[in-house]
């Protein structure tokens, strides 16, 4: 089972009331809550609620990893055989669109990428990284936004060691679940207006249960600016604020407004690349935080 939807939706809450009517197992796959650093900024199930039904795949990676979507997708496959084995049912939990696809339907068998050409295409401006892929591979440099510095790279990577369009390896998915499983896939909408007040309160909850120190002790540990850690919702934010360029209203707002666009991209992705899952109505208070 698949309980999928934007940030702040309340897919946490209805994932749990399942988990304890059907013998569930709730597996995370969201991106930023599978990392140790951050269980109050990403909005981790809490101690409680963790109580009521096994969790797993919640904070189990350092933030000075990079869990990428195929890293993600081989535990999660790992976490369903365990729940189906033990007689109870896998329910994969979260908003991370590319995370849940790449386990349905898994993976571009792309060879490793040389590390020299890593290293020259990841030491270019978005600008020339930009110019390079439309020049070399000018398919999916019209597949992708050219400020999408991470994305973009990745292409031309592709492309310069493999002589190959990243297109083209995307059409030999393999590794995917999909196929194998009689897939109850849900996604939870939420009025828009609704989901943006529900944004907004979740960011007031977690500066009152400690974000800012969340924060703190991330920023302590010195880590690479581009691990994926470090851009999460609220972490640049928060960061200004602990480092004086920012004042608390300032980067209260600034994190809601990050989180409600997120919310928004997320709703819009849902929309458009799950056209056959089911859709659920959230009826939770919007004075009450969730995930």
């Amino acid at each position: 089972m698949v309980i999928a939807g934007p940030t702040a939706s309340g897919k946490s809450a209805v994932a749990l009331a399942l988990a304890e009517d059907e013998n569930g197992v709730i597996i995370n796959a969201d991106a930023s809550q599978v990392y140790a650093d951050l269980r109050v900024l990403s909005a981790r199930p809490s101690a409680a609620e963790e109580a009521r039904a096994p969790h797993r795949l919640y904070g189990v990676i350092d933030g000075g990893v990079a869990c990428s979507a195929a890293a993600w997708a081989t535990l999660a496959k790992a976490e369903i055989a365990a729940a189906r084995a033990a007689g109870q049912l896998p329910i994969i939990t979260g908003g991370t669109g590319l995370y849940i696809r790449t386990l349905l339907d898994g993976i571009a068998p792309v060879p490793e990428i040389d590390p020299a050409i890593r290293g020259e295409v990841r030491a270019l401006g978005t600008e020339a990284a930009w110019a390079a892929l439309e020049r070399e591979d000018a398919a999916m440099a019209k597949r992708l936004n050219r400020s999408d510095r991470q994305r973009v790279a990745r292409a031309l990577e592709v492309m310069r060691a493999t002589r190959r369009s990243l297109g083209d390896w995307q059409q030999e998915l393999e590794g995917g679940i999909g196929g194998d499983v009689d897939l109850d896939a849900r996604v939870v909408t939420v009025p828009r207006d609704l989901l943006y007040r529900r944004c907004d309160a979740r960011l007031v909850a977690m500066v009152a249960e400690g974000a800012l120190d969340e924060v703190a002790a991330l920023l302590a540990r010195n880590l690479a600016p581009d691990l994926p850690v470090m851009k999460a919702l609220g972490v640049r934010a928060f960061a200004a604020q602990l480092g004086g360029t920012s004042d608390a209203a300032t980067a209260l707002a600034a994190a809601q407004r990050e989180t409600r666009n997120f919310a928004k991209r997320q709703t819009t992705w849902f929309a458009n690349q799950t056209p056959g899952w089911t859709r659920m109505t959230s009826t939770v208070a919007p004075a009450q935080v969730f995930a």
